[in-house]
């Protein structure tokens, strides 16, 4: 299995200075496919922006790489909506998408409802509270789904520095990486029960594309587990040698607190463990403490374990292609 990853690693690792964006405008147009970048969106308004305008100037006016543009907000209380909007993207609620369904929290439930209001041939994910933001994060994840038809599948890879060790573009020098649920629940979990996803760098980051065709195919659970589900899946789906992952640099982010951490690992733990026993599991629950004025108290949180079918079993969008 080692040989395996080694051998993958070789030929489906890349860094994102290995294709130039005049060689992937090249291959699109060649190609004829059409790109869509999704950003997932709850009170962002701080960093959204930023990360909007820099992919419209970067790449729909200076070059055509990005056709579509969409931040699908979840049912934020600041001005995320607002502050998008106004740096160019096309903003779409979560609860205008598919209103039969009741929307469930979580990502997930937000990257599987976007499916439905984009069009692009590649589909690209990309959190809306990155910091430094950089234009690369879409044209490395998009490059190798633009110049390799056999590769249907590309995570982001990136330094991911818990203070302020490095800037833009710049290398960790041995500072504190993030990416403590990977390293404690996400990593372990898929070197044991899916060796061979055991060379991704970050299984769980939230920068991806992907090839419409694979992930309307696909289950999309709705909470933290997204990540390492869609990965699991499209591995038994389209197999490894279909995925890969790009060299991006540096990514900074807003991180989250222990407990939150807590609750995501939980949640991680579970899709993993349907993924293993797709038998009658009972719904689990995650019981924390926060000290209180009486001592320590518990707080229980139901782990988000619910699942969105594949695109392709839902009647809207089965209609709206035939449309």
């Amino acid at each position: 299995m080692l040989e395996e990853v080694e051998r993958w690693l070789s030929r489906r690792s890349w860094s994102v200075a290995d294709r130039p964006t005049h060689q992937l405008t090249a291959a699109k147009r060649a190609a004829g496919a059409s790109v869509s970048v999704v950003l997932p969106a709850l009170d962002e308004e701080e960093t959204v922006g930023e990360i909007v305008a820099e992919i419209r100037r970067e790449l729909m006016e200076k070059v055509q790489l990005v056709d579509e543009l969409v931040v699908v907000d979840s049912g934020s209380a600041d001005r995320t909506a607002e502050v998008a909007a106004a740096a160019g993207a096309r903003v779409v609620h979560r609860d205008d998408i598919l209103p039969r369904l009741p929307a469930m929290p979580g990502k997930g439930e937000v990257l599987w409802r976007s499916l439905l209001v984009t069009g692009g041939d590649i589909v690209a994910f990309v959190d809306a509270d990155l910091k430094e933001f950089s234009a690369d994060f879409v044209t490395g994840i998009v490059g190798p789904l633009l110049t390799d038809p056999d590769v249907d599948f590309v995570k982001a890879m990136y330094d991911r520095p818990l203070g302020e060790a490095a800037g833009r573009g710049g290398r960790l020098a041995g500072g504190e990486q993030g990416g403590r649920v990977t390293e404690l629940m996400a990593r372990p979990l898929l070197n044991m029960h899916w060796p061979q996803l055991a060379g991704f760098v970050q299984p769980l980051g939230g920068e991806y594309a992907a090839r419409r065709s694979l992930l309307e195919r696909l289950p999309f659970p709705v909470g933290y587990g997204v990540e390492v589900g869609l990965l699991v899946d499209a591995l038994h789906t389209v197999g490894l040698d279909a995925l890969a992952q790009v060299d991006v640099g540096v990514r900074r982010h807003r991180h989250q607190d222990g407990q939150a951490l807590g609750r995501m690992a939980a949640a991680i733990y579970r899709t993993a463990q349907l993924r293993l026993a797709r038998a009658h599991l009972v719904r689990p629950e995650l019981t924390q403490f926060v000290r209180g004025e009486d001592g320590f108290e518990p707080r229980t949180y139901a782990v988000d374990t619910e699942e969105r079918p594949p695109m392709t079993e839902v009647a809207e969008y089965a209609a709206r292609r035939v449309a």
